[in-house]
Formats: C-alpha cells, sequence, structure tokens
C-alpha cells in the first residue's frame, strides 16, 4: 500500500514542488496537513527556494479533508482532533508567504482541496477537472477558508450558489469565472506551473492573495440583497439543515467585517456544526453507503463479477417499465416481455415516456436516450431468453403465477443467467417452491419509480449462490443503484421495517386524530410526503395487497384498519381516480379533501377503540413518535433475525428506499440519537393504552434496559441471515 506522504522536490529552476500523496483521492490526513506545514515551512527556510508549486500525486490534486476525522470527533465528543488548517497552514504558510505559491490541479480538487488550491496565488489546471465545496451534504461548513475565498475570486451570486447546491464545477467554466487562471494539457501542467510561480516573483504575473479582494463582491447592498434571497430559499427549501443558513451568514460576516475576521469565524461555527446532529447523522450516511459494498462469504472470497451484457424483463407494467429504462440507459441491451401486444405497447411506450422525460429535464441528450431506446425489444414469448444474463420477474404479487414462470426460466436461461424477482414482500422460497435452480434465485426489488429511486434491495435465501449475489451487486453498481444485501423473510429488511408505518398513522386515525395534521407533522419531521398522501399516490390496491401478506406474517402486531376498505368502496382510489384523502386537480398541488369526513367517522365507529368514544388528546411530538417507534420496533425485530448484515445497511436502506431523512442518518442512528430508553418506555406505555400493536420488542427491551446502543453488534445473535 502507498504510504501516505508529501514529497519535496526542488528543481534547477529553484521552484520547489509539494506533492500530496494519499491515494486515491489524496484526502486531506492528519499526516498530510503536517506533511504540508512542515514542507512549506522548509521551502520558506530555504535559500535555492524563488517559489512553489503546490499538486497531488496520481492525476489528482485532493478529494477534500479526512471524512474520518469527523467520525472520530463523534465518536469520541473530542472537537481538538480537528486541526487548524485555516490560519496556520492557508493563511500562515500558504497565503501570506513570502514566496509565490500556485496550484497546479488536476483530476479534482473538492471541498479542503479547492480551499488549499484558493489559498495560492495562482490556479493552473488540466482540462475538465471537477471543482468544488461540497462541505454542506456533510452538515458542516467549508472549514479552510472557502465561505471567504470563493465569493472574492467568482463573485457572491456563483459561490453562494456552488456552496449551498454543492455541486462542482469543471475547471472550463472555473476559467470563465476567475477561480482558474489557466488551462493546459496533463503534460504541460507541472512546466507551465513552475513558469507561471516564477513570474509571479519576477513581477510579470500579478501577485494576488484571494482573502483580501474585494473587486467581485459588489457593494455591501448588493451583496446584502443576494445573501437576503439566498436565506429566503434556504428557508423553505432546507428548514432542517443549520448548516445552509451558517453558511450564509459566516460570508455576510466576512464581506461586513473583511476577510480575514470571517475566516476566523468560519472555524469557529465549523467547529460547532461538526459537533450537530445534523453533521452526525449525514457523516454516518456517507460511511453506511460506503460499507454496503462489504459482505461476508460474498465480496471477501475472491470472487470475481461475471459480465451481463443483456438483460430481459418479464411485466411491463410501473415497476417492469422503470427497472428496463434503468439497464437501458447503462448500456444494457433489453428484452421486454409481456402476455399480449395491448400490455406489450403501453410497457414500451412507458418506457420510452421515462427517458423522453429525462431528456425535457435536461438529464440526458436526445442522443444519448436514442441509444438507450435502440437497445430495447419487446417479445410476447421466451425465444429471444436463450442467451441472457439475468432475468428480473416484474409481475403482479400472485405465487402461482411467479412460480410458474420461474419454472419456465430454468428450462430456457443459460445455466449461469441470474433469474431475479422484483417482489416486494412475498417469501422467496415460496417462489422458489417449484424450482430446481435455487442457488440462482434472487430478490432484486426496486423502488417506485424504478429508474429514479437508488436503492436496489438484494434479498438472498440459504441457498442463493455468493456469485449470483455479486453478480447482481454489480449489475446494481452498473445501473447506478446503492445495492444493500438483505435476508429472506416476509417484506424483506425495508418493507418489513416500515410495514407499522402506515398502520400506525391508521391506529392514530381511529383514535381521533386528524389525517391532515398527521400527514403535515410527518412531513415537517423530514420526510418528503405524509403515510396518507404516500397511500394515495401508491393507489390502494397496493396498500391493501401488502397490508395482506403483512398480517398473514405479524399477526400479533397488525393493525386492521376499516379505512381502506371504505374508501374504495366509496369509489375512492387515491391519485389514479383523482379522488382520495386529497382532491387532485391537474396543475395544482392535492388538496385535503373535507368530504373524506364521514368515511373516517364510519371507520371510527366500527374500530370503536377510542377512550370512552372521545378522541385522544395528543401533542405533535407524540403523534410522530406514536409513528415511528413502531418502525423502530420493527426494525429490532429485524436486527435480531439478522435479515441484515449491520444496523448501518438498515439506515442507508431507509434513506434511499424509503426516503427517511439523511440528515437524521437513517431509522436505527435517528432512534439511538433518541434513546431506546425513550423508544421503549414510550411503546411500553402506548401498549398498555391501545393493545398489542405497541408491544416492545425483546431485543429494544434488553437493550433499552442495559444502556446498549439499538446499533451495536450483537454478540450472540443467530447467524445472520444477510450472510448464510
Amino acid at each position: 500500500m502507498a504510504s501516505v506522504k508529501v514529497d519535496f522536490e526542488v528543481g534547477n529552476d529553484g521552484v520547489a514542488v509539494i506533492t500530496m500523496c494519499n491515494p486515491p483521492v489524496n484526502a486531506l490526513a492528519i499526516p498530510i496537513i503536517k506533511g504540508l506545514k512542515d514542507r512549506f515551512d522548509e521551502a520558506a527556510r530555504r535559500n535555492d527556494v524563488k517559489a512553489i508549486v503546490l499538486t497531488g500525486k496520481g492525476g489528482r490534486f485532493s478529494g477534500g479533508f479526512d471524512i474520518s476525522v469527523m467520525q472520530k470527533v463523534h465518536q469520541t465528543g473530542d472537537i481538538t482532533l480537528v486541526p487548524d488548517v485555516s490560519v496556520e497552514l492557508v493563511v500562515n504558510s500558504i497565503e501570506d508567504s513570502k514566496k509565490p505559491v500556485v496550484a497546479a490541479v488536476e483530476g479534482l480538487a473538492l471541498g479542503g482541496g479547492l480551499e488549499l488550491a484558493m489559498g495560492c496565488h495562482a490556479r493552473v489546471a488540466a482540462p475538465r477537472t471537477q471543482l468544488g465545496l461540497p462541505e454542506l451534504t456533510l452538515g458542516v461548513i467549508p472549514g479552510f477558508g472557502g465561505t471567504q475565498r470563493l465569493p472574492r475570486l467568482i463573485g457572491l451570486s456563483k459561490a453562494v450558489e456552488m456552496m449551498l447546491t454543492s455541486k462542482p464545477i469543471m475547471s472550463e467554466e472555473g476559467k470563465k469565472l476567475g477561480l482558474i487562471d489557466a488551462i493546459v494539457s496533463p503534460d504541460e501542467l507541472l512546466k507551465v506551473s513552475r513558469l507561471w510561480a516564477l513570474e509571479i516573483g519576477e513581477r510579470r504575473r500579478p501577485w494576488i492573495r484571494s482573502l483580501h479582494r474585494t473587486d467581485k463582491i459588489g457593494s455591501l447592498s448588493e451583496a446584502r440583497e443576494v445573501l437576503r434571497t439566498a436565506r429566503q430559499h434556504v428557508k423553505k427549501s432546507a428548514p432542517h439543515l443549520p448548516q445552509q443558513q451558517a453558511c450564509i451568514d459566516v460570508i455576510e460576516h466576512g464581506i461586513v467585517h473583511g476577510g480575514y475576521s470571517g475566516v476566523l469565524r468560519e472555524a469557529e461555527v465549523f467547529k460547532k456544526l461538526v459537533l450537530s446532529e445534523t453533521s452526525k447523522g449525514l457523516i454516518h450516511v456517507f460511511f453506511a453507503q460506503r460499507t454496503i459494498s462489504k459482505v461476508p462469504g460474498v465480496t471477501d472470497i475472491g470472487l470475481k463479477p461475471r459480465n451481463v451484457k443483456k438483460a430481459a424483463v418479464i411485466g411491463g407494467g410501473l415497476m417492469g417499465s422503470g427497472i428496463a429504462t434503468a439497464l437501458l440507459l447503462s448500456n444494457i441491451r433489453v428484452i421486454l416481455k409481456e402476455v399480449n401486444s395491448e400490455y406489450l405497447l403501453k410497457g414500451i411506450k412507458m418506457i420510452e415516456a421515462n427517458v423522453r422525460g429525462l431528456v425535457m429535464k435536461g438529464k440526458l441528450t436526445k442522443e444519448k436516450a436514442d441509444g438507450a431506446l435502440s437497445l430495447l425489444k419487446g417479445v410476447l414469448d421466451y425465444t429471444e431468453f436463450k442467451d441472457v444474463d439475468i432475468v428480473i420477474e416484474a409481475v403482479i404479487e400472485n405465487v402461482s403465477l411467479k412460480q410458474a414462470i420461474f419454472s419456465d426460466l430454468e428450462k430456457i436461461c443459460p445455466p449461469h443467467c441470474i433469474l431475479a424477482t422484483n417482489t416486494s414482500t412475498i417469501d422467496l422460497n415460496i417462489i422458489g417452491e417449484k424450482s430446481r435452480s435455487r442457488d440462482r434465485i434472487v430478490g432484486a426489488h426496486f423502488f417506485s419509480p424504478a429508474h429514479i429511486m437508488p436503492l436496489l434491495e438484494i434479498i438472498r435465501t440459504d441457498k442463493t449462490s455468493a456469485q449470483v449475489i455479486l453478480d447482481l451487486m454489480t449489475v446494481g453498481k452498473i445501473i447506478k443503484k446503492a445495492p444493500v444485501v438483505v435476508g429472506n423473510c416476509t417484506g424483506f429488511a425495508v418493507n418489513r421495517t416500515f410495514f407499522p408505518y402506515s398502520q400506525g398513522a391508521h391506529l392514530l386515525v381511529n383514535l381521533g386524530v386528524d389525517v391532515f395534521r398527521i400527514d403535515r407533522l410527518i412531513s415537517s419531521f423530514g420526510l418528503p410526503m405524509g403515510p396518507f398522501l404516500l397511500q394515495d399516490l401508491a393507489g390502494y390496491g397496493v396498500a391493501v395487497a401488502t397490508g395482506k401478506e403483512f398480517a398473514g406474517a405479524f399477526s400479533d402486531r397488525t393493525f386492521p384498519s376499516p379505512l381502506l376498505g371504505l374508501l374504495i368502496k366509496s369509489g375512492r382510489n387515491g391519485k389514479n381516480n383523482g379522488k382520495g384523502y386529497y382532491i387532485y386537480e391537474k396543475g395544482s398541488r392535492p388538496k385535503p379533501d373535507p368530504s373524506i369526513q364521514p368515511i373516517i367517522e364510519e371507520s371510527r365507529r366500527l374500530c370503536n377503540i377510542m377512550p370512552s368514544g372521545k378522541p385522544i388528546s395528543v401533542t405533535d411530538q407524540e403523534i410522530v413518535e406514536m409513528i415511528l417507534f413502531p418502525v423502530v420496533n420493527e426494525a429490532c425485530r429485524v436486527l435480531e433475525d439478522g435479515i441484515v448484515i449491520r444496523a448501518s445497511d438498515l439506515d442507508i436502506a431507509s434513506v434511499l428506499g424509503m426516503s427517511f431523512p439523511a440528515y437524521r442518518g437513517g431509522i436505527v442512528f435517528w432512534a439511538d440519537l433518541v434513546g431506546a430508553n425513550h423508544v421503549y418506555t414510550s411503546l411500553k406505555k402506548w401498549a398498555q393504552l391501545y393493545g398489542n400493536f405497541y408491544k416492545p420488542s425483546r431485543y429494544l427491551e434488553e437493550r433499552a434496559l442495559k444502556g446498549i446502543p439499538l446499533s451495536a453488534p450483537a454478540s450472540s445473535t443467530p447467524r445472520s441471515k444477510a450472510r448464510l
């Protein structure tokens, strides 16, 4: 393994080249930061050094500060682990250096990497180099002077936009904006940068300390207007993200009080934000997403993934067409099979609409869209399945139909072909019951809309081969999904964990709580929509079908609400027919439908669970907890049953599959922040008042009473079903 170091070399021209080496992206780990300080001090001392070039090894400048340092701060609570880079290194050693410093930037300069480059007196870049400050995605703000230097180099509006959206730009745009001084080929990069540094020293090029520039900021009143608009936007779009407002405040401080004062304020605010729950949640999600690619017994036994060039999708409905779209967009040929020409044409039209929709949104060029659609072929039989590498079955949730399909597939498909099902709830052992190829049968559970939602839940049985799992994980990555490997049970990891979510909401409604109040509170907690609006959008058929599956599997803890049945009986089907809990009119947002009230009253009368026949009195916080704590409770059972390899896998699956807010770190992480004891005592109290639906699980009780975090690995749990 390459050592983490900072190289130093002085050429005959008197230019010291300082090179950061920490593959793969030259992250600014503590030894790199210390090495940079030492090397810049050495360059300052040495009489044979006239100028300095700062660069990164291996075609990359730097991907930014080492995030594991912030993770250590979260684990220990010790903020002193974050070094003083901003003043000690960037201001004192680089920007205020008596010798000119040029950054030779290639590949990427992100976060702290770009901040180092902005501290230099000029920046020379290779073509198509990524430049950006993505710190806000981790719950913090730039901490090495970025909030102060970027506005001074490219103007306030663009700088605010880059920081708040965390979107990088390319060096070509950076040149137009003034962030980059010159673009040269990678071969010429060092040569031109050395020359540039010498010419600054000879006063033939400007010696610019960007922290002291004001020419691009505009007048104070103009700057305040830009920041006021940004603040209003953030208030609406990111009410739960304190780092967004903090970033604007720190930028303003520097404009009013000067760049150096701004740098000091930035460092102070950065340290506060590192310790915030938002940063803890977002950094946990960052690492959780990287951990899902490690699957014991699959990724650590020397297997190599096989190529998947041709796929077949059975069923062209909403899910099948979405899955086919995802495959086509990643250059995988797709055979779409349907039962008749009418359904096939419908499926093809849906795929075309998905692809054209991406073109309209500017996410895809017309050429790429045409190329993707040219890889699609519609069929009505299995003739074309003789050479496919993977089949994904996406028909309705009907056990006998799925069993028949898998019996057919094993006779027709080649022996290496992965036989996958997109079922969202049905136990895979039942689907593969009549098949002799159970080692090839695997769950590929996409979330709707399948070409957009980022999660791919890979379900393995105790018969599924490690090779098939690895191959499907690889397909997931190719089609830009996050593959999470889980064990087999009704609902698998995500849907099983979240089945109490809508049930808890129905229980509350039948206890007298207003439907629209529930939706409002769940939205303000951070989910994109409440449970009733979600039910309207998904259609009631889905809720009824999955409800039956869960009632069969977990009868001891389901709440049978009559409300959905009454809605269907009254001719409602949510968005599908424009009438549900909400009214749907073209061109306007869903509006609460007051005429639903008599149906709700009828449901309450049938349920008859309101204490003394009167609606319960609950606070806003209690409503959120009465819906989400049963989800935590089921997550505990999923952990105890070994359905996921790690608690963090369930966290990332809840964020990517159920849109649980990332800044809360995922369902288990959030529960640990709230405290297992609070979850347990609340559920215990509600179980006594409202029945078994709230009964705490054994795992939750044990951990709450012993003070063990829910996410801590179990010392003596049964062997995990996710890695059998």
